[in-house]
């Protein structure tokens, strides 16, 4: 039985790969068209501000912070919107013991050092699969938990297997964090541009296309229930993990001791901007020495996904 079902879980995730490819060349088409329209129009669309997914009375928990370098921005030089965002509303955590994270990444000592000056939280050996065995982060809800550019970090040269250890790592992630979000009601992103409808069952009426004029967070409004953001490059393999499509209809688990995924409602996405978190710096899962200065996936934008529970547990 167990074997059956790990083969239905494989299928059923290189399926959604099989539609994702078929979507993507329906997307260069659509995009290849705008951009012959564009060069016929007469100007430039005006640039858009970068989306502030946080406002400064948000609980906000860091998932796999690599050097550190996020949440130093975030706590120390953030967007002059978070100004009073206070330090202590801030736990980030690590993968790695505090002496592996070190090792890694030589910067993070002096970054982690600041932070706890300035009364953030951090937590080294924190799975972001398994919150419940944390004791740290035990009966504690948060308002948004981040999940910068995650990777499984498995060096697996076949492409296939690895987009499925990355998917398996983004299910696990979804399942355990359902503990830490906080309850309240369903919140409402505020769009600055023309509003869309998101369909829990169409991806495309979300505006992944364009930013979204809006420096406040969608739970801004008291008793929201707490969001979650996977920010990736959002160009192949990433785009073939399909983390829409994982978190709105996850596959069954693989076998019978794993409960099932809960469903995931697709708030918004928007372009993440490096350059607004400044000191920023994207690191690979296995650190400085392996050359991990982020390259991967260079000539696409980065994006983030914003979710929250479809139902509260």
């Amino acid at each position: 039985m167990g074997h059956k079902k790990k083969i239905s879980l494989k299928a059923t995730l290189q399926s959604q790969q099989t539609r994702l490819k078929n979507k993507e060349k329906a997307a260069h088409a659509a995009e290849a068209a705008e951009l012959k329209t564009k060069h016929k129009g007469k100007g430039k669309a005006p640039a858009l501000r970068p989306t502030i997914p946080f406002t400064p009375t948000d609980k906000i928990l860091l998932i796999g912070e690599g050097n550190f370098s996020f949440a130093h921005a975030l706590v120390i030089d953030p967007p002059s919107s978070l100004e009073h965002l206070p330090p202590s509303n801030v736990t980030a955590t690590s993968y790695d013991s505090e002496e592996e994270c070190y090792d890694k990444y030589p910067d993070a000592r002096s970054k982690v050092d600041v932070l706890r000056d300035r009364g953030a939280e951090v937590l080294f050996g924190v799975d972001g699969t398994r919150f419940e065995k944390c004791n740290a982060l035990k009966g504690r809800r948060f308002d948004r938990v981040v999940f910068n550019f995650p990777h499984a970090g498995k060096g697996i040269t076949d492409q296939d297997r690895n987009i499925l250890s990355n998917q398996m790592l983004i299910l696990g992630f979804l399942r355990s964090v359902v503990g830490c979000l906080a309850k309240g009601t369903i919140p409402t992103p505020n769009l600055s541009q023309k509003p869309r409808p998101v369909d829990d069952d169409d991806d495309d009426n979300v505006n992944e296309d364009e930013d979204i004029v809006d420096v406040t967070s969608p739970s801004a409004a008291q008793g929201a229930r707490g969001t979650v953001l996977i920010t990736l490059r959002n160009v192949r393999p990433y785009t073939n993990w399909d983390v829409p499509k994982l978190a709105k209809t996850p596959p069954k688990p693989a076998s019978l001791g794993i409960p099932p995924n809960p469903n995931y409602k697709l708030l918004r996405s928007f372009v993440f901007h490096r350059k607004i978190w400044k000191g920023y710096e994207h690191r690979m899962t296995k650190g400085e020495r392996a050359h991990g200065l982020g390259t991967t996936g260079e000539g696409g934008e980065d994006r983030t996904w914003e979710f929250c529970l479809k139902d509260l547990y």
